[in-house]
């Protein structure tokens, strides 16, 4: 899911909260500066309904966001239900909640409002009626919102609607985090896969050549090997820190070189102010494994790479840059529109969609090539993003 997407989805909430805060001040026909206070109360309990419903509909997030949802309504009581349990009861008359169940068959059934008709013995109990509004989250009834008062008036019916759709909406978001989270865990589960199995054989290979002849770099680079796997294909975090993401490609370039010798020439300028800066996790190493793929690939001569780090303020400036056979322009374009073929991988496309998902489309790659000329990769970075920390 794009962050343009999400944006109108954002927008779509807003106008959502603005139609209810419209719909309440009608519905209670309040004027002059009691209309504000009330706007500014709605205003408060919706946006503080709203972080537990982000994290989905689940008990916890229902149990926090009900006195919210409940205090929009002015309702005596308020539940919120996924259909299989009553995830939340705020209010009075609890004793209601093992019937809750029983009645919302209708609402999920057909996905439509319904009020009825609560029996209760208890002649001082205020819930007579329970109105159930559909919670429509991603073209599914994913719960329903069931408020309970002495009558169900129109205006409590309206508005219970008006609530239920900005829960909804919350939930949608909710929905499009996750999605967003699965999405980025398989692109870095691809990037994984795509480490070479000829660069796996290669680099054992190339140990095992030494172990005779120089046994201790070989024991140097098994541990380069061991380690830069360790690192490739760890389970946990999303973002690490550039110096994390540069020892692994460090201990890469070890095996690497051992495999070309003299011919494999590399270059780093790093400035130690970014070092720290966190980053998405193998967001620069399957780069450097395509400069060094392109740089050697057809060459008798040496191959160059050069990678550099500097420190532009509030971000951190990365180039990688290779003297190998370019790439046409068009597969370029192509390959960042998502359509790679077998020679440009899906390193790049990958790496390009993530970096946009992340900070924004002003911060995806930047890439200078032509065919026979080299390629060199631009990547900017902020320093620091809220909620982007190393893990």
């Amino acid at each position: 899911m794009t962050t343009a997407v999400l944006a109108v989805l954002l927008a779509v909430t807003t106008l959502a909260v603005l139609a209810l805060l419209w719909r309440l001040r009608s519905l209670y026909r309040e004027s002059g500066n009691a209309v504000d206070r009330a706007t500014y109360a709605t205003l408060h309990t919706a946006w503080s309904a709203a972080p537990p419903l982000r994290a989905g509909l689940v008990p916890e997030a229902a149990r926090r966001s009900a006195p919210h949802l409940r205090a929009l309504l002015d309702a005596p009581a308020l539940a919120l239900t996924d259909g299989e349990r009553v995830l939340a009861w705020d209010g009075v008359g609890e004793q209601h909640s093992a019937r809750a169940l029983e009645i919302v068959g209708p609402a999920f059934a057909n996905g439509r409002s319904h009020v009825t008709k609560v029996e209760c013995a208890d002649l001082e109990c205020p819930l007579r009626y329970a109105v159930m509004v559909p919670l429509h989250v991603d073209g599914r009834v994913a719960g329903v919102l069931m408020a309970y008062a002495v009558e169900a008036s129109a205006g409590l019916v309206r508005a219970a609607n008006e609530v239920a759709r900005w829960a909804a909406g919350q939930l949608e978001l909710a929905e499009l985090d996750r999605s967003k989270q699965r999405l980025i865990e398989a692109e870095v589960r691809a990037l994984r896969a795509q480490i070479s199995p000829h660069f796996i054989f290669n680099s054992l290979t190339a140990i095992a050549s030494y172990v005779r002849t120089d046994p201790e770099r070989a024991r140097t680079l098994l541990l380069d090997f061991a380690e830069f796997t360790r690192y490739s294909f760890r389970r946990h975090g999303e973002y690490t820190t550039l110096a994390e993401e540069l020892r692994s490609i460090d201990q890469y370039l070890s095996l690497e070189r051992a495999r070309f010798g003299e011919r494999l020439q590399v270059t780093l300028q790093i400035a130690p102010e970014v070092l720290a800066v966190a980053v998405p996790f193998l967001c620069m190493q399957p780069l450097v494994e395509n400069a060094v793929r392109h740089g050697m690939e057809g060459k008798v001569g040496p191959g160059r790479i050069i990678i550099h780090a500097a420190d532009a303020g509030a971000e951190a400036h990365i180039s990688i840059e290779d003297d190998g056979i370019g790439m046409d322009p068009e597969r370029l374009r192509r390959t960042l529109a998502g359509e790679p073929d077998a020679q440009t991988g899906i390193a790049l496309g990958n790496i390009d969609e993530r970096l946009r998902q992340v900070y924004g489309d002003e911060y995806g790659l930047v890439v200078e090539t032509a065919v026979g000329a080299g390629t060199k990769i631009h990547l900017r970075l902020p320093k620091y993003r809220p909620g982007i920390h190393a893990d």
